[in-house]
Order: structure tokens, then sequence, then C-alpha cells
């Protein structure tokens, strides 16, 4: 095992390429290696800008390095609600305190800021990370599935998508948005409209939001995220008095549609383990299990 001779930690707001292309790297020889998953949310954070004229000044890249390589790396991501962390060690580099440290940064980070509940995510397989997290006291909240589409999506027939229109959400429908994820995510947390994600805002940064509508009546959302590689479907959902008519599979075989002519090469979603319905449906329209996401919540 290498030992730490020359090390240093950079702080940052948010990536740019050249760290985005240094902490994929690292990324990708953990991934290797431990065989288990990580959600780093690299490619959207590459399209978050400093707004230099605010004076902001609040850390979410935390990143440690023996002279110019990277070997570890910890980031924090909000989507209007409690902070996400998750965070990785390169291989040759471990059991010599690097993430410890780096979770005392996010740590102290995290009281300067005042900034709520704390989750902590780890692979169930991921035996250091559960170890870890255990370690510091965290409590166990939910679990999320991550599927990819492994099989051909069932084929839709024009009566199955009759009138149903995807509409790209503007800033105006924001609260329209955090309405349905409470609805659909029991999301507890109440956001300040300063806060909340603006969708034109997000889909600068690769994420689209779309309200679906029939005959102009807002039915549900979805949001679709596509990369160089991989398309997503995230916070997908019908509002419960639309519900049991088929609209939850239309919108995600369109979903589906819209990312293949989107040149997606693959395509994932994510799911709460405890969500047996929705689980049902992206299994039926040829998603698998890949990997287990446990979340723990520090209060």
């Amino acid at each position: 095992m290498p030992k730490i001779h020359k090390p240093w930690i950079k702080l940052k707001e948010n990536i740019d390429d050249e760290d985005y292309k240094i902490i994929n790297e690292l990324q990708e020889l953990c991934l290797q290696t431990d065989q288990i998953a990580l959600k780093l949310e690299l490619d959207y954070k590459l399209g978050v800008t400093d707004d230099s004229s605010k004076g902001v000044k609040d850390i979410n890249e935390f990143m440690y390095f023996n002279g110019e390589l990277l070997i570890g790396y910890i980031g924090v991501c909000s989507f209007g609600g409690p902070w996400e962390v998750n965070g990785m060690v390169h291989p040759e580099y471990r059991r010599q305190g690097v993430f410890t440290r780096l979770f005392e940064l996010v740590m102290a980070e995290w009281k300067r800021r005042d900034s709520g509940s704390m989750l902590l995510l780890s692979d169930r397989n991921s035996e250091s990370g559960q170890k870890f997290i255990a370690g510091v006291g965290a409590q166990y909240k939910h679990s999320e599935y991550e599927m990819f589409l492994k099989k051909d999506a069932p084929v839709t027939t024009p009566d199955q998508l009759e009138g149903i229109v995807f509409r790209k959400a503007t800033n105006a429908d924001a609260k329209e948005i955090a309405r349905q994820n409470t609805i659909y995510f029991n999301d507890e947390v109440e956001v300040n409209e300063d806060d909340m994600p603006l969708p034109e805002v997000e889909e600068k940064r690769g994420m689209t939001s779309y309200l679906v509508e029939i005959e102009e009546q807002i039915i549900g959302k979805v949001n679709l995220q596509l990369t160089s590689k991989l398309g997503a479907i995230f916070g997908l959902g019908v509002l419960p008095e639309h519900r049991r008519k088929g609209y939850g599979r239309a919108l995600l075989l369109l979903a589906i549609k819209k990312l293949k002519e989107a040149h997606a090469r693959e395509i994932m979603l994510q799911v709460a383990a405890e969500n047996s319905n929705a689980l049902t449906l992206y299994k039926s329209c040829g998603f698998e299990e890949t990997s287990t996401m446990d979340y723990f919540e520090l209060k």
C-alpha cells in the first residue's frame, strides 16, 4: 500500500471540467475494484455555475490529493431537500484516514450552514461504507433500487398514448413540481421558495422536467436526464385522482421513447424499495435491479 507523502485538500462550491475528469476517473476505478454503485451526480453538478455576484461560498466538493493524484472525494447534493452525501477513496490509499478527514470537513460545513438533516448514502454491498456510516451514528432511513432497462420495452399502441402530452416545465411550474414531489415521495421537508429548484435552471444542468397533461389537465410529471452515455428517468408520478387508468405505464413508455430518440445508449431509473407498485411496473417494462442504495439520516 503506497503511503500518502504529499497530502493536500481542495474545497470548492462546484466542479469544473477538470474536476469532473479526475473525479470520474477515480469513480471508474472504484466501481471496477469494488463492484458497487455510487451516486455522485457528477453530470448534474457539472452544469452548476458559480454566481459570484451573490458572494456564495458554500462548500459542496471535498477533494483529497496525494501530490497530483486525487485519492479521495466526497460530494454534497441537495435537490431542495436534505443533503445527500456520497464519496469514495482510491483503493490503494484506504485505511489511512482519507475519508475520515474529508467527512470531518463535511460535518463542519453542515453545521456552519445549519442545513437540517443529512442523508449518507452507501451501496448495500459496500462493507466499508456501511461500517463507516454505522460508526458515525446515522440511522437507516430508506433504500432505493437502481434499475437498468435490460429488455425491450413493450410496444405501445396509439390508443394507449392518445391525448397524453409531455409539456416542458417552466419556472412558473416550480410550485406544482414541488407539490407533486410531496405527494409521490412523502417529502416532509418544506422548501423555501428562494431555494426551490427552477425547471429552466435544472434544464441547463441536463435535467429536463415535464408536466404530463391530458386535455390541458395536469395528471403527473417526470424528469429526464441525458448524458453522453446514459439516459435517466427520475421523479415519475401520476396524481392520485388519475391513477389506475394505465397512465403510469404510458408515462414510463413515453419517457423511454424520448430518451431512445435522443440516442441514449442505456436507460436507468431509481425507485424506493418499498414502492412495490412502481417496482412491478418497471419490471414489466423491461427494467431489472442492478444495485441497492441505502440512505442513512443524521440530524
